[in-house]
């Protein structure tokens, strides 16, 4: 944990139905990590393999405009293919980015990291997601225990991969002095 003193390991979750069709989840946790850390491991996502078992394969560029394709795993859920469009990627601030459930206007995600510097060295992480659409009513309670879980896991694991100590580099034999003999 780079010398400081470990965050605790703990989320705040809310879900709120903001209408019929409107459906807002949000899980808050903090790290002991800056937020430009945070930012090199949510936009890394050839490694989403090794630490999110959420978002388990990811491609694409943390770019406004861009589209990632993703594999999305949610608890206790199939895997399902989505394309997103990256709406906002600001570096060491905002990831946002939106995706369908079939067509739009059917189940839209509007999903958001924000990351917030605390102190030194403290970051604190919201991650959420704004689900819009005509199966909000029908889907409600399953994006909130099944996504929503998803987000708390994701937030966990976020934090446990930023305060692991950076792994040493090999020093190389031909970079360590020699000894003389006499």
């Amino acid at each position: 944990m780079r010398g400081k003193a470990a965050t605790q390991p703990t989320t705040t979750s809310s879900a709120v139905r903001n209408s019929l069709f409107r459906l807002t989840l949000s899980s808050e946790i903090f790290i002991a990590a800056s937020p430009q850390r945070l930012w090199e491991i949510i936009t890394d996502f050839a490694a989403y393999g090794g630490w999110n078992q959420a978002i388990p394969s990811a491609t694409g560029e943390a770019t406004a405009g861009s589209v990632l394709r993703v594999l999305i795993h949610w608890p206790g859920l199939k895997r399902s293919h989505y394309e997103l469009d990256v709406l906002t990627a600001s570096p060491a601030h905002e990831l946002r980015w939106l995706g369908h459930f079939g067509i739009k206007g059917l189940m839209d995600g509007d999903h958001r990291f924000l990351l917030e510097a605390v102190g030194a060295d403290t970051t604190r992480l919201t991650q959420t997601e704004c689900f819009s659409g005509a199966l909000i009513p029908v889907f409600a309670p399953w994006l909130r225990d099944n996504v929503l879980s998803g987000f708390d896991q994701m937030n966990l694991a976020l934090k446990a991969r930023a305060e692991q100590p950076p792994l040493a580099t090999p020093v190389r034999e031909s970079a360590l002095p020699r000894s003389s003999a006499i």
